[in-house]
């Protein structure tokens, strides 16, 4: 009996030993969960990679946050790529080794984003803008273009084809980010009315998929591929090249400002305005709430129409509605664009002692926000964190969302903008991952703070008032730039369009490599 025991336990240990045996076995197998490995080896295997371009291991501070800086995620290394190669490299050493790593990718162009989406923690960060650009590439003929390195920004892009006379014809409001970041949202400005966002007017991508995969898209070749990664939040692949539409350049714009005390008028303005075919070629607008001496601000940039009636205006203690509006021209055209103008101004109810006017080059006014950002950095004012919220709400549902957001949540705007303009969903295209409301015209409500008195937390407060308030009253909201925390979240955000999203990720980047920062997918342990 004690034998039979004997060889029993004997039996018993010899097989735990085998299935401890196989786990390490196994562990060391990639595509396994690797006990055998350890940070320095992943460290080791990534610093072997035969690269144009080099790895860093040490100086990674910058690289762990972004814009927003509200968080803090220390990648493991930064790549600086030579060519496209080193990218499609890194990403297959790390899809070749699966689970034994945790290693995750972001592509990193000016370190815009806001929550840390162009973070990858314990992950590799790619350095876009080392990307050589092998120059601006301009084409020009019935349908011009500008062929560019994702790494790109759009102010040397600008530059660099209005030597040519040339412009692409849609822009975000600042211009220091790169090509692949802004196409990887939507990039929005006050011409998306016209021209659709930036994802609308690019012809042709080149792109470095999940896979390590280096491919073409267009409208013809790879349709899927190409509408996926166009506002697809960096989940499909990491855009190394673009071809951008381009269109004739102005040398000069017009540049207005007028103001309105109720919001229904404001807003039937501004939708007018966008109706219009010949009309102006950039319609935004701000809120400005409780703003002392607001006019006599205007005045370092602009000319009011008439000095006296602005001196008398008081915007103290009022919620106010700025309509901004620009007609682009060229010099010889000066006095026709001044009569369009007028017309176009006689058709709108704004308070007339509060128009304003400039006359500027095209690149100074596409670059406005770049002088205020110089003024800030030299206060150490621009790298605080900045809660910005940006929301496309329904024209059905804007009214009683400005009448609850400017009139009871928010009592002051003195932290920063709050912009609010409507585009035309006919001018977008539908294909492209990037949601919308589902309405005709929607408006881009863009809360825009700089938390530099200890502020966050009373301004992250406001921020989700007003996403509770939009859940409550069950509109059609959609965040732009968008955060979510979990993946239902998510689903909620996508829709019915989720399942198409969730496959093609698996399709392009089937062990969620790439963009961890927006929380979307985790890791997958194996193919």
């Amino acid at each position: 009996m004690r034998l039979t025991s004997s060889l029993r336990l004997h039996r018993q240990n010899k097989k735990t030993f085998l299935k401890i045996f196989m786990i390490l076995f196994l562990s060391c197998i990639p595509g396994r969960t690797n006990l055998c490995s350890n940070h320095s080896d992943t460290r080791s295997s990534l610093d072997s990679l035969d690269l144009e371009g080099y790895i860093t291991f040490d100086d990674v501070h910058n690289a762990s946050k972004d814009f927003g800086n509200r968080y803090q995620f220390p990648p493991l290394a930064i790549l600086h790529p030579r060519s496209v190669s080193d990218i499609s490299t890194v990403i297959r050493h790390i899809l070749h080794l699966g689970s034994t790593s945790n290693l995750t990718v972001a592509a990193r162009g000016h370190g815009h984003s806001l929550q840390g989406q162009a973070l990858a923690h314990q992950g590799v960060v790619i350095n876009m803008e080392s990307l050589p650009s092998h120059g601006i590439k301009i084409y020009k003929g019935t349908q011009p273009y500008v062929d560019v390195s994702g790494g790109e920004l759009w102010i040397n892009i600008l530059r660099e084809t209005l030597k040519h006379g040339l412009s692409p014809k849609s822009w975000t409001d600042y211009l220091h980010l790169t090509v692949g970041g802004t196409l990887s949202n939507a990039g929005i400005s006050g011409q998306a009315f016209k021209h659709g966002p930036q994802i609308n007017n690019v012809y042709q991508l080149e792109i470095v998929t999940g896979k390590g995969e280096v491919m073409n898209c267009s409208e013809k070749l790879n349709p899927e591929l190409f509408h996926s990664v166009l506002g697809g939040l960096g989940q499909f692949g990491i855009i190394t090249r673009a071809q951008i539409s381009l269109g004739p350049a102005p040398h000069m714009v017009k540049w207005i400002r007028v103001l309105y005390s109720d919001f229904s008028t404001f807003s039937r303005d501004q939708e007018h305005l966008i109706s219009k075919k010949k009309g102006f070629d950039f319609v935004e607008g701000f809120v400005t709430i409780n703003r002392t001496d607001l006019l006599n601000n205007w005045r370092s940039s602009f000319t009011p129409n008439d000095s006296t009636e602005a001196s008398q205006f008081k915007s103290d203690g009022k919620t106010l509605y700025c309509l901004e509006v620009v007609k682009y021209f060229n010099k010889e055209e000066a006095n026709s664009m001044n009569q369009e103008t007028e017309n176009l101004l006689s058709e709108l109810s704004y308070i007339p002692s509060t128009l304003f006017s400039s006359v500027v080059p095209y690149i100074e006014f596409l670059d406005r926000v770049h002088p205020g950002e110089i003024k800030l950095r030299a206060k150490g004012l621009w790298e605080v964190p900045h809660p910005w919220m940006n929301l496309l709400v329904p024209k059905g549902s804007i009214f009683e969302f400005a009448t609850e957001v400017f009139n009871n949540i928010l009592t002051s705007n003195n932290n920063g903008p709050i912009l609010i303009y409507p585009v035309n969903q006919s001018k977008w295209k539908k294909h492209t991952s990037l949601i919308t409301p589902n309405e005709d015209i929607f408006y881009l409500v863009a809360f825009l703070p700089s938390a530099v008195q200890n502020d966050l937390e009373h301004l992250l407060r406001k921020n989700q008032r007003v996403l509770n308030f939009c859940a409550e009253a069950n509109m059609d909201v959609k965040q732009y730039l968008p955060h979510y925390e979990t993946q239902r979240e998510w689903r909620s955000h996508f829709g019915n369009r989720w399942e198409t999203f969730a496959k093609m990720k698996h399709e392009y980047d089937p062990l969620a490599i790439l963009a961890p920062g927006h929380r979307i997918f985790q890791k997958a342990t194996q193919l």
